[in-house]
Formats: structure tokens, C-alpha cells, sequence
């Protein structure tokens, strides 16, 4: 049984990238000949992973996009596609916690119905309701910590009793007394550079899922210097997938994700020059 973990730096290394793609097939915005189709959301799909996963090192369905319009057993379909045709593993972006019982549910239905590799959770039930997620061992367990959107900050930038903020305290329980399988990770958004240096000056080397590129604007250079000195998984999901509507949606996608890999592993490059000099 391969490790997440594991599975994430094969992929960086085959395919010289930290870019994840995430799959958010959104009806209003997928090709039209795609729309009447009774597959059309596992045929959109297929489309951009055949196109781009040598580019990649995961891809990040979301699973409300499948949910809302019925397609639970097309993502199905599309995991399994994915696992059968490509060495990428699979992030559900569904950021499930809640009682331990429920928690139980919901991680059997990421990795034993869905298949998933990894999951993103939330932490604010505390460690009892992650428990069940944790005690997949090969998983990734991806818990929110500074999430990238414009109001995250209503909450995750509270100062407590302690003097840290609440992102920081999940930050620290995440490296430290979550972590007893190794296989936690954090979501930390590319849109707060600022928090993002902190996260990893608390986390150490610990790998970060770091959304808010592409559509939501966050700087790629500032996100790479924020985050050096540990693992990274950068997604960007609108910017790459709708870069084309029509009939050459995915050779579309695959040009916006060679570029967007690109731009990553410049930026990396930059610094990596900069610390050498």
C-alpha cells in the first residue's frame, strides 16, 4: 500500500512539478456539448486529466460540484479513472469533521466509497473528531488552517488567551500532537503570504496545500518565498480547467497548466539562485 505522502513526491519528481489540479465541474461554465450529456461531468473530467496529468503531482476534485448536480457516482467513476490510468493520486476536497460517529462515516465514505488518497478536514471540532480520519494511516489528512478566501480571517486571525491566533494554534496542535501518524498536512492559502511564512516557521518542513493562485490572485513568487523550507502542493482549479469552453476545453487546460507549472518552477528557481548567491 503506497503512502500519499509517498505517492505526492513520486509525482513531483516524474513530473518536475508542484502544481495540483483541482476538479470543479461547474454546469455553468463546461462546454455545451458536454451539458446534455448523461456523463458529461466524468466526460469534462476524464478530459482534463488525460490532458494534464503529466504535469501534476495530485488532482482535487471538490466534491460539492459532484453532489449538487447528482454526479456522486461520476466521481466515483472519475477516481477510479484516475487511479487506473495515471500514477497521480487523489485529494477529495470535502473538508468533512464533525462527532466522532459522523467523523467515522464520513472518512469511510472518502476512502472506502470514493477511493480518495487524502481528504481535506476541519479542525474546529478538535482532535476527537479527527481521530477517525487520522487512523488511515496512507491518507493524506489535510486540515484547515489559513484557508485562502476573503473572510477566513473573521475567524482563523482571533487572538486567544494564549496570545496566538486560532490559524496558529492549528497550525502548532497540527505539527505536534495531531500528527502521531505522520500523515497530517495543512491547507494554507497562497492570498495571505504573510500568514503563510508563519504557518511554516510553526510547521516546519510539513507539506502545505496552498490554494488562492490563478483565480482567486494570489502571487505566485510571494507564495513560493513564504513557503520554502518544506513540502508544497500548489492547486489551482478555475484558471487551468476553464481555460477554453469549447470542443478544445482540455488542450486548453493543458496549456494553462504548463504555464502555471512553469511559473511555479521559475519562481522556485529565482530563490533557490538567490540563497546560492
Amino acid at each position: 500500500m503506497v503512502d500519499f505522502l509517498d505517492s505526492v513526491m513520486a509525482a513531483e519528481k516524474n513530473n518536475k512539478s508542484f502544481l495540483c489540479v483541482g476538479l470543479d465541474p461547474d454546469p455553468a461554465h463546461m462546454p455545451a456539448h458536454l451539458a446534455g450529456e448523461p456523463d458529461g461531468v466524468f466526460q469534462f473530467c476524464r478530459g482534463i486529466v488525460d490532458a494534464t496529468h503529466d504535469l501534476v503531482l495530485a488532482f482535487k476534485p471538490q466534491i460539492a460540484f459532484f453532489a449538487a448536480q447528482a454526479a456522486e457516482g461520476q466521481l466515483r467513476r472519475l477516481i477510479e479513472y484516475i487511479h487506473a490510468n495515471t500514477e497521480i493520486p487523489v485529494i477529495l476536497d470535502a473538508k468533512r469533521a464533525d462527532v466522532t460517529s459522523t467523523s467515522t462515516m464520513y472518512a469511510r465514505e472518502a476512502f472506502e466509497v470514493y477511493g480518495a488518497d487524502a481528504l481535506t478536514v476541519n479542525p474546529y471540532f478538535g482532535l476527537d473528531s479527527l481521530q477517525p480520519f487520522l487512523d488511515y494511516q496512507d491518507k493524506g489528512i489535510i486540515i484547515l488552517c489559513r484557508t485562502s478566501n476573503p473572510g477566513g480571517g473573521e475567524i482563523q486571525n482571533l487572538v486567544t488567551e494564549s496570545g496566538e491566533t486560532v490559524y496558529e494554534v492549528v497550525a502548532r496542535k497540527a505539527a505536534g500532537e495531531w500528527n502521531g501518524n505522520g500523515n497530517v498536512l495543512l491547507v494554507t492559502g497562497a492570498t495571505h503570504p504573510g500568514e503563510l511564512r508563519r504557518i511554516r516557521d510553526i510547521v516546519g518542513a510539513m507539506t502545505l496545500l496552498i490554494p488562492g493562485i490563478g483565480a482567486q490572485g494570489g502571487d505566485v513568487a510571494a507564495m513560493i518565498e513564504a513557503a520554502r523550507g518544506g513540502g508544497v502542493i500548489v492547486s489551482s482549479s478555475r484558471a487551468v480547467i476553464y481555460a477554453g469552453a469549447d470542443r478544445d476545453f482540455a488542450q486548453a487546460a493543458r496549456a494553462a497548466a504548463t504555464e502555471t507549472r512553469n511559473s511555479i518552477n521559475d519562481a522556485l528557481y529565482a530563490i533557490c539562485n538567490d540563497i546560492r548567491s
